[in-house]
């Protein structure tokens, strides 16, 4: 059982104060704040409180296992999930997966044609705006005003602990805001401080940007040091790899390059020690917890986060029945054979490393281990015989990337949920983000970003310090923004950056196509319009100081 697990049993503190929690400014009204000041009134409770800020993300509601109380209200709790609803928006839209499903808006999705109404964008903004609540809540609740009202404030859980608390909701929060003005741009924006009853105003991406770099440059030196706090919970290292991603993106976000601080802070993560796992499979197994190289993890237990949303659903959505008799899934026939990979994302391996071999299903005679696709009975093709979008799981290969098993073959706590945490933050990045700062100018060598490339690359063909083989490492002269930019797919695939990724590199909406791009086979420029996804129409006809994104 994994340590954080504790934690779950804590979200039962904070149930009181969640139910309230479903607008972006979290009214702690009338029976409301009696509940709070109740909750509040016992220092042991503050730490469940935090647990919740995190849960957010990680769980779907306050009951497990989709049975019901589910955050998002009405919305289908099973897409709810973050990662999961993420999922739909920044890799279900690009060159990577295909999924047969229309619900909830997934064929607008797959086919870069969604609008206002399409039902997994509101989805990811409320999750998002739900979690923003919660850590407002938190906040709002700790105050010393409040902490001496209550008679908590000289308890030792409070002297010891909630400052860490504190920076690590406002962390959360910054985190959520940087994503957000990622996927939407100009938004909506409270803090606590709004006041009760408030619509917020809207900030500009420019301004979502300020403030998000402005908390972190404070978190970067406030929160625990690395490998300092408990598992799962934020630190310094946190801090400074989101300042890395946010540097890396600024020109898209502001308009000015932040090369220079992306590379800074890329840095320092890889000299945080938090070196590369042995094999890159161990990264997305039921016992990833004990991956050296995640940063960040979203805690998922099988036993005491149940869910259909997150890494339950990239076990099973990409695995069907079938396979369990090729290799263990974890979860054995429960598979429900939804996701495959789209041909262009299978080319950006060698031919040799394409195919699913029985005598080898962890992949290890392959030259690149993260070819992990599944082609017994598939197709590469994902079209009908007369050219039409195919739903049938078996056209597309399947990816057997995440596997709900123990890195020695060995048995997850549960059959039917996953133990698999989800790998938010990994050093990996750093050391490919470090590269592509430097190759566009942002200061250190060339030589050095190759070190960095090939340090990923040396992992994932088991060569260099890692194994035997000699195929990994690249030349100087290979090394390329384009060749980057392949290599990140290669890496991260399914882990939540692909279309951010692409849009860095100006290859989202035109100069780049892949199948069913403007639901055409081959794929077809689209309008520049959709490198942000609208504002959900329920938040604009609700709130009057809200403007649309162009053309939407």
């Amino acid at each position: 059982m994994k340590t954080i697990s504790r934690l779950f049993t804590l979200f039962l503190f904070c149930i009181v104060v969640s139910s309230c929690t479903k607008d972006l400014d979290t009214l702690p009204l009338d029976d409301n704040e009696l509940v709070a000041d109740k909750l509040y009134a016992d220092a042991a409770n503050y730490k469940g409180v935090l647990a919740k800020c995190y849960g957010a993300l990680a769980l779907t509601g306050q009951q497990g296992g989709d049975g019901g109380d589910n955050d998002l209200g009405s919305f289908n709790e099973g897409y709810g999930g973050y990662t999961r609803i993420l999922f739909y928006l920044q890799d279900l839209t690009t060159d990577e997966v295909l999924m047969p499903s229309s619900t909830n808006g997934l064929r607008e999705c797959l086919t870069m044609s969604w609008t206002p109404n399409t039902a997994v964008i509101q989805g990811a903004y409320t999750r998002l705006y739900l979690t923003i609540g919660y850590c407002n809540e938190f906040l709002r609740q700790t105050t010393p005003e409040k902490l001496e009202a209550r008679g908590v404030a000289n308890a030792a859980e409070i002297k010891n602990n909630l400052a860490d608390y504190r920076n690590e909701a406002r962390f959360i929060r910054a985190y959520c805001y940087s994503v957000l003005g990622d996927l939407f741009g100009d938004i909506p924006f409270a803090t606590e401080e709004l006041g009760v009853g408030t619509m917020p105003h809207q900030k500009s991406r420019k301004e979502v940007f300020a403030y998000v770099e402005s908390e972190l440059l404070d978190l970067a030196t406030t929160l625990k040091d690395p490998h300092a706090n408990e598992f799962a919970r934020v630190d310094k290292a946190a801090a400074w790899f989101l300042l890395a991603r946010i540097y890396l993106n600024a020109e898209v976000y502001t308009g000015l390059s932040q090369y220079a601080n992306a590379y800074k802070y890329a840095k320092q993560v890889i000299d945080a020690n938090f070196p590369l796992a042995k094999e890159y499979r161990n990264n997305f197994l039921a016992d990833n917890h004990t991956s050296t190289e995640i940063i960040w993890p979203l805690v998922q237990d099988g036993l005491n986060g149940q869910s259909s949303a997150g890494t339950n659903f990239f076990v099973k959505a990409f695995v069907n029945g079938n396979m369990q008799s090729y290799f263990d899934t974890g979860i054995g026939t429960k598979g429900w054979g939804n996701v495959r990979v789209k041909p262009q994302f299978v080319d950006k391996f060698d031919v040799a490393d394409q195919t699913f071999n029985t005598a080898d299903v962890w992949g290890n005679t392959k030259k690149d281990k993260r070819a992990q696709f599944f082609t017994i009975g598939h197709n590469k093709q994902t079209a009908t015989a007369t050219g039409s979008f195919s739903t049938l799981f078996t056209d597309g290969y399947a990816l057997i990337k995440w596997r709900n098993v123990k890195a020695d073959g060995g048995a997850a706590s549960d059959g039917t949920y996953v133990d698999v945490d989800f790998p938010l933050f990994r050093s990996a990045d750093s050391y490919l983000m470090a590269a592509e700062a430097i190759l566009r100018g942002g200061g250190g060598t060339k030589a050095e970003a190759l070190a960095n490339v090939n340090e990923v690359r040396n992992r994932a063909y088991q060569s260099g310090a890692y194994g035997t083989d000699l195929s990994g490492a690249i030349t100087e002269s290979e090394l390329t923004l384009d060749f980057l930019l392949d290599e990140r797919a290669r890496e991260f695939s399914t882990e939540l950056v692909r279309r951010t990724d692409l849009i860095r590199f100006g290859k989202f909406v035109k100069n780049n196509n892949w199948a069913w791009k403007g639901n055409v086979l081959n794929g077809k420029d689209m309008d520049d319009k959709y490198v942000l996804f609208p504002l959900p129409a329920s938040d604009i006809s609700a709130n009057p100081n809200l403007v649309q994104n162009p053309n939407y």
